[in-house]
């Protein structure tokens, strides 16, 4: 879209963090009504994000955070203005430095009253509420130096902090909040932190942003997690937990409460020990079922051989294993379970049967997995199914009827882990079975590796430290925790709860208790408090609401849609901001949040459903069975994604001129469903509406943007900034009165 700005200069932003970190620029003063100052003219999409490099360094809880950047001017005028970054709460200053092309930047440090004023007088001045977001922290403000057209700065900030233990838990945050005014992409982001402590490091877990992690090998004192990728929009905080192990199997508890009058949510992070010695590794067997039918000839059948032999490969010397190859009918490898170093019947052997076979015939997956199941003995048993289509040879017709004979020839220490290859696969077979036998399950599409696939669970199953697990949650209520039943206990793999609860429990304790070697072991926790007043951590209520969602999809696609399931989805979908496959109508339907575009909603789902509940095979229910599993294990809350901006994702649009007055300034990105402290607002049009607001039925309070009595709303409750820095038209619902936040009609 172009824009004529002859005279209009617009505010530089580049706000990258939450209510306690940021960094905007400020342009110099200009009128509305004349010429900027020299004839500047400022449009935020001139100003581009090159790079932002953050690495953090935390030893014994003492973290050093250094943030270089760098922006390149690449429109046709001057940008100059102020540097604003408010300051993590508790940040050390005099470890703060800043840096611009090597000449250092005399700052000054604004508490947090004398910053708050220059705050309200920038929104007013440009009419721009996310700086609201700001106002009750100290600021560094330094001056920056005007970059020319074509011409980049490199700025360089480094700051010291302590960071607090709560619960057990260890919390880094580097702030990237999202910015809905002037927000911009990153060319290059990247952030690596490493930690070092006195302690061992038990769970380490992000529920904003998908990390790498690398352990030392030698220690368990030290790690380091990184984030990289390119043309990135921040949406959210790099936030970053990790504990201090002090058992054998670690226990943390964080929760989540709106409101004191209000169930709350709990999210519990059960971490195992990172290693065991091999004489702590419970021994299991492995059964390897691999589709050997006509239609995984080729690069299938190559790679599921491979798979295979890294399963076997893999195997610790005290387990057993077995190799069920099935086609038109089924062979087995050996007549009982053997150990991996045999001679003559070991892996090796089998792995050397495995490659001399080809794949023929047709597929047998009854037969072959009754026969698995015959093999089961005492000890805890894996089951790896592979296959790439459906069942073509003895029982063939009914699903039902495959899932009643494995349940009638299973036994309670048997977990089945399934892999679907390709588009063809019985979607609602796979998936029951994992239901039904404790394991998981993965869909790996045409252009993905089969090995990689196997390889990557694998690893994560292949060293046992508790099983049949049973979880007693002491004097708290709680409900609807997922996952609903509970995984074996692998080493290095941390189990993540999440549920709700009901009354507060301070000092509760919470006892685990599962099979070792046989043996029944119980392990108890101490001081797990279940807050009572409202706080905590807002995100542990959307990733409940995610894997809600997900388990919901699952029962939809499995047993058939109904009005109570599809009615819960778009309910917990629009209330917690969780944006589904089937559920995009939530940011299409003008009116939402009354009672008719919520019954349109549901409608419009019912169809959706039926679809899901109705196809069992082909690309859509493969891409259907994929996407619910993933939400129902999910381990951070799934978002939203913003809209493209013109220019794309890929980056700021050019910005061309056309004669003397006319700019061209795309539309900036826009993420139509935000998440703010625990509370979810969807763009209607031009105003954020609070989720929990009901037109139908509540009156608003109108105040205008900017107006005094605006001012005296955030001085009386200080905590609406974070909302009311969404834009300059909001209605949030806050102790009961909703507020809606009007622009003049003549705007």
């Amino acid at each position: 879209m172009k824009r004529f700005l002859p005279f209009l200069m617009v505010v530089m932003l580049l706000l990258l963090a939450t209510a306690t970190s940021a960094q905007v620029v400020v342009p110099p003063p200009c009128s509305l009504d004349a010429p900027c100052r020299g004839g500047v003219f400022t449009d935020p999409d001139w100003l581009k994000l090159d790079y932002q490099r953050v690495n953090v360094d935390i030893d014994n809880q003492i973290a050093t955070t250094q943030v270089e950047m760098q922006f390149t001017n690449i429109g046709d005028a001057l940008a100059e203005g102020t540097f604003i970054f408010p300051l993590p709460q508790g940040a050390t200053v005099s470890d703060l430095t800043m840096w611009v092309d090597g000449q250092r930047i005399e700052s000054k440090i604004l508490e947090a009253g004398e910053a708050r004023g220059i705050y309200d007088e920038i929104v007013r001045q440009y009419r721009d509420p996310a700086l609201l977001e700001y106002i009750n922290s100290s600021t560094i403000q330094a001056n920056v130096f005007p970059i020319a057209p074509g011409d980049s700065r490199r700025i360089e900030i480094t700051y010291a902090q302590v960071l607090e233990v709560d619960n057990g838990l260890i919390h880094y945050v580097y702030p990237m909040h999202k910015a809905i005014n002037g927000q911009r992409i990153i060319d290059e982001m990247s952030i690596s932190v490493n930690v070092t402590g006195n302690d061992p490091i038990s769970t380490i877990y992000s529920p904003s942003h998908n990390i790498a992690i690398n352990r030392a090998q030698d220690t368990a004192n030290v790690f380091r997690a990184g984030f990289e990728t390119n043309n990135f929009q921040p949406d959210a905080d790099f936030s970053l937990y990790y504990g201090i192990a002090n058992e054998n199997i670690n226990v943390n508890l964080l929760t989540y409460r709106e409101s004191a009058t209000e169930d709350g949510f709990f999210m519990m992070l059960v971490q195992p020990p990172i290693l065991l010695p091999d004489d702590q590794i419970i021994a299991k067997d492995v059964i390897v079922v691999l589709d050997q039918s006509g239609s995984m000839s080729g690069e299938k059948w190559e790679q599921g051989q491979e798979a295979a032999a890294y399963v076997l490969g893999q195997l610790n010397p005290q387990d057993r294993f077995n190799v069920i190859l099935f086609s038109t009918g089924w062979r087995i490898y050996a007549r009982e379970m053997m150990r991996p170093d045999t001679r003559g019947t070991g892996a090796d052997d089998a792995i050397d049967w495995i490659n001399r076979e080809q794949a023929e015939g047709g597929t047998d997956i009854n037969g072959a997995l009754l026969t698995a199941l015959d093999m089961v003995g005492e000890r805890p048993t894996t089951v790896l199914f592979l296959t790439d289509g459906l069942a073509t040879e003895g029982e063939t017709t009914i699903t039902s009827e495959i899932l009643e004979n494995l349940k009638n020839a299973s036994k309670p220490n048997v977990r089945i882990f399934t892999f679907g290859v390709g588009n063809d696969v019985d979607t609602v077979l796979l998936d029951s079975i994992v239901r039904d036998h404790r394991g998981a399950g993965s869909y790996v599409r045409p252009s993905e590796n089969i090995e990689e696939e196997v390889a990557s669970l694998y690893n994560k199953i292949s060293s046992p430290v508790m099983t049949d697990l049973e979880i007693d949650m002491g004097d708290a209520r709680v409900d609807w925790m997922y996952p609903a039943q509970l995984p074996d206990l692998f080493a290095g793999e941390q189990l993540t709860l999440v549920g709700r609860y009901r009354d507060a429990v301070p000092n509760n304790i919470i006892t685990l208790t599962g099979q070792v070697g046989g043996e029944t072991m119980t392990l108890t926790f101490e001081g797990l408090d279940f807050r009572e007043r409202a706080g905590g951590e807002p995100f542990i209520s959307q990733l409940w609401a995610t894997r809600r969602i997900g388990d919901l999809l699952n029962s939809i696609r499995l047993q058939g849609e109904n009005d109570e399931l599809v009615q819960s989805v778009v309910d917990l979908s629009l209330r917690y901001g969780v944006i589904t496959p089937y559920t995009s109508f939530l940011i299409e339907e003008d009116d939402i949040l009354s009672q008719q575009g919520r019954a349109r909603a549901n409608d419009e789902f019912m169809e959706e459903a039926e679809t899901l509940a109705g196809e069992f095979t082909g690309a859509g229910a493969v891409e259907a069975a994929d996407a619910s599993a993933n939400m129902a294990a999910a381990q951070a809350p799934m978002r939203a994604m913003p809209t493209t901006q013109a220019g794309g994702l890929g980056g700021p649009a050019s910005a061309p001129t056309d004669g003397d007055t006319e700019l061209y300034a795309p539309e900036p990105s826009v993420n139509p469903i935000q998440t703010v402290n625990g509370k979810t607002f969807i763009l209607q049009g031009t105003v954020w509406m609070d989720t929990t607001y009901e037109p139908d039925t509540m009156e608003t309070e109108k105040i205008e943007f900017l107006s005094d009595a605006y001012f005296d709303l955030l001085l009386e409750k200080p905590e609406i900034a974070s909302f009311l820095a969404l834009g300059d038209e909001v209605v949030v619902l806050l102790d009961g009165t909703a507020y809606e936040i009007t622009v003049p009609a003549t705007e």
